[in-house]
């Protein structure tokens, strides 16, 4: 356990950060399972209305370095071509 007083505060901001990063990272999880369950329902429009919506959420937690730009850039190119083989 910390014994500073320096390493006691950043071990509680530790513990607030990561609750942070884990409801971001959970409401990345759901934008993609959003977009899936509309290409699973075989509707295009709304699978790309909801695409649009979801593109926004993955690249603001990517710029926040929850996850690396890469994955971000992976997950909309893989969805875009779902929708495209509607």
């Amino acid at each position: 356990m910390a014994n500073s007083a320096q390493a006691r505060k950043r071990a509680r901001q530790a513990i607030t950060c990561r609750a942070h990063n884990f409801s971001l990272r959970s409401e990345l999880r759901t934008a993609i399972k959003r977009v899936r369950q509309a290409i699973a329902a075989g509707d295009k429009a709304a699978a790309q209305a909801v695409f649009s919506s979801s593109v926004s959420v993955i690249d603001s937690i990517a710029d926040k370095k929850i996850i690396h730009k890469n994955k971000a850039a992976r997950h909309k190119s893989r969805l875009s071509a779902a929708i495209k083989a509607l």
